[in-house]
Parts: structure tokens; C-alpha cells; sequence
């Protein structure tokens, strides 16, 4: 199956992508502007198709693989009724592991967070990818339709059900006793804030998230590990300040800037996806973990 790269569009274009995805335009606006970069033979909405996430691409780790326990289980939500899906994944074998909250982009519980949380159970944690659209009937397998559905949400009120993700996670009999989060894009700037919220958690990775504000940044204590992507102009502008901000309080952090890749480059269902970059992150993200967690 061919993979669109990041290569294979204009560079405005991706941008306008970027814009859209995260809600800053419209699809009719984004299909009204990208026209004029159209390539010949293509079109602004064919664009956007190739750039929609294609999951079959992104699987590494079969649902059945016979070296994973997975299942869907819920916890209390703390919005005062009602309960959160999640799903869980750890090493098919006896014992107990450190634990990983996994926390998705902006349009749920997706076959590629479900994926790469069944990626962290083969490196011996156990993984638990709480999906945010729980309240209005899960990720409901069409992107735009999520992404939709996530506009409706109370911000503050769906941060609240991943902190008490973290903290359900905590009692489960297959966490050994240490507890990680890591996330993406929307899920990065949530992995930002469970650290900054979460007592005596054991480390953070973050994806491409938004930053912290300098009140919660003084909170954090867990080591941070934070991967950038180098042409994502809209999270990168917050850096400097939010550096500033864990230097001032002393926070342990490792930041690495991926040059030349977009937004999502980690995502392997999208074009956007840069391998080696990638896979670096990655390898450092389960060494980062590896040793905090041990």
C-alpha cells in the first residue's frame, strides 16, 4: 500500500492542514485556499483526502498478537456521572508493570493511540488510552465527524477525566507501582498538564503539545521529555517562554527539535509521518521511560 509523504504536498498546503485539523479553519476554507496550490491532475479536495489518516498503515502490533492481554474497561468520570472507556493493554505474562497513560489526539481513542499503546505493552509497561469522546459515544471511526464532536466537550472537564485516568491507573493490580504519561498533539499539552497536576508521577513524554503556563509549570516534578516537530510553527512559538518557565523552577527536562518534519510526525497513518524521526523519538521515549520507571 503506497504511502503519501509530507514531500508530496506544498508546503502552504500542510499548513493550511494544520490549520484545519486543529480547527482554525474550515473544511470549505481550507478547500477555498489550498485550490490555488492544487498540482495539475489533482485538486484541493483530492489533497485532503490523501492527507487523511489512513490506519491500515499504522498498525505495528496486531490486536491479536499473543504476546499482549487488551480490553476495554471504564473508571469513574468526575464530571459527577457517567464513566470513561478506556483501553488497556500489558505483556501476556505474570507479574506487574510500570504503567503508561496514554492520551490521544484531537479526535479520540484511534486505531493508531489503541496501536501504540499496544507498542509500550511490548516494551513491558502496562498502557491504558482513555478515549476523551466517551461522554458524546466514543471516536466514531470518521475523522471529520470527531473532530466535530470534540469542539462540544468542556475542556476543563475532559482535562479532569485524564488526570482521574492517571489516577485509576495507579490502582490497577497489573501497575508495579510507577506511572508515566505520554501524548499527543492535543494529548501532549494534556501530557504537560498531568504532570503539573498529578502528584508523584514518574515521568511525562510529550508529543508535539501545547505548552504549560508558567503557573503550572512551577508544579511540575516529574522529569519531562518533550519531542518538537522543526516546521510546526504553531506549538513551537510557545517554547522559549515555557523553557524559561521550567529552567526558573528547576524541572528536569530533555527537549529534542526534529528538523524538517511537520506536526504529527510520529503518526504513521498520515503523510506527515517522518520515519526516521520517528523512530529516533520513539527509541528515546522508551529509553526516557525505561529508566524512570525501573
Amino acid at each position: 500500500m503506497d504511502r503519501k509523504k509530507a514531500s508530496d504536498f506544498p508546503p502552504e498546503v500542510l499548513k493550511l492542514f494544520d490549520g484545519y485539523v486543529h480547527g482554525a479553519i474550515t473544511r470549505r476554507e481550507f478547500l477555498d485556499r489550498a485550490a490555488r496550490f492544487a498540482l495539475v491532475g489533482t485538486s484541493a479536495a483530492v489533497m485532503l483526502e490523501s492527507l487523511a489518516p489512513n490506519y491500515a498503515l499504522a498498525q505495528q502490533v496486531a490486536k491479536d498478537d499473543g504476546r499482549i492481554a487488551a480490553k476495554y474497561l471504564t473508571y469513574p468520570s468526575p464530571r459527577g456521572s457517567g464513566e470513561i472507556r478506556g483501553y488497556l493493554v500489558h505483556p501476556k505474562r505474570d507479574g506487574k508493570f510500570p504503567a503508561i497513560l496514554v492520551v490521544h489526539e484531537n479526535r479520540g481513542l484511534t486505531p493508531y493511540i489503541e496501536d501504540v499503546a499496544r507498542r509500550l505493552a511490548l516494551e513491558g509497561f502496562v498502557a491504558f488510552a482513555p478515549d476523551a469522546l466517551t461522554p458524546l459515544g466514543g471516536y466514531p471511526g470518521d475523522e471529520d465527524k470527531a473532530r466535530e464532536m470534540f469542539t462540544k466537550l468542556d475542556r476543563p472537564k475532559m482535562e479532569q477525566d485524564f488526570i482521574a485516568g492517571a489516577e485509576y491507573l495507579r490502582t490497577r493490580p497489573e501497575n508495579s507501582g510507577k506511572t508515566a504519561v505520554v501524548g499527543f498533539c492535543f494529548g501532549g499539552g494534556i501530557s504537560n498538564l498531568v504532570a503539573a497536576r498529578v502528584s508523584g508521577l514518574s515521568a511525562a513524554v510529550t508529543f508535539y503539545g501545547a505548552v504549560l503556563k508558567p503557573e503550572d509549570a512551577a508544579k511540575v516534578t516529574a522529569p519531562l521529555l518533550l519531542h518538537y516537530a522543526g516546521l510546526d510553527e504553531r506549538i513551537n512559538a510557545g517554547w522559549p517562554a515555557f523553557e524559561a518557565a521550567l529552567k526558573a523552577n528547576n524541572v528536569k527536562y530533555e527537549m529534542y527539535m526534529y528538523p524538517n518534519v511537520q506536526h504529527a510526525f510520529h503518526n504513521d497513518a498520515t503523510p506527515r509521518y517522518d520515519e526516521p524521526s520517528a523512530k529516533l523519538a520513539w527509541s528515546r521515549t522508551i529509553e526516557f521511560l525505561k529508566k524512570h520507571l525501573a
